[in-house]
């Protein structure tokens, strides 16, 4: 794998710039109706709702150990509001992979997994309990964003 770094790679930036911005978007069209259905005094406090990223980057996921999958965890260690994951294109097709998620609201958290295509958006709320899952041949990239 490679190794985090705060220096951000400004090429790599500027192509994704319009997919970030798209996903600022889509990512705030979906909170406001996630976090707006249930309360009418909400909708009011979203209607000004905007978005920060605070960490992006790209991973990668091979077979090799330690490479597989990203298990369970909680993005931002629950500090942001939410979080994005865009299954990127690949010319190396991969076996398995895949988003599984835990609804913790529940005495005995319900697991419930998702197959991932390029080009899924998977928009995942504060707090969720998630992992990507391993995968068993080629490689699979994602874009994560929160």
């Amino acid at each position: 794998g490679g190794i985090p770094c705060t220096n951000p790679h400004l090429e790599l930036r500027n192509v994704f710039l319009p997919l970030l911005e798209t996903c600022n978007d889509l990512f705030i069209h979906w909170y406001r109706q996630q976090h707006s259905c249930n309360n009418p005094n909400q909708k009011r406090k979203l209607e000004n709702f905007g978005v920060k990223r605070i960490m992006t980057f790209v991973t990668r996921y091979t077979p090799n150990p330690g490479e597989q999958a990203l298990l369970k965890h909680v993005d931002g260690a629950g500090k942001v509001d939410g979080s994005v994951v865009v299954a990127l294109p690949t010319d190396n097709n991969f076996e398995g992979g895949g988003l599984t998620f835990w609804d913790g609201r529940r005495k005995n958290p319900m697991e419930i997994h998702y197959d991932t295509r390029s080009g899924d958006l998977a928009f995942i709320d504060r707090a969720v309990w998630h992992q990507a899952d391993p995968i068993s041949k080629g490689t699979r990239w994602a874009l994560v964003i929160f």
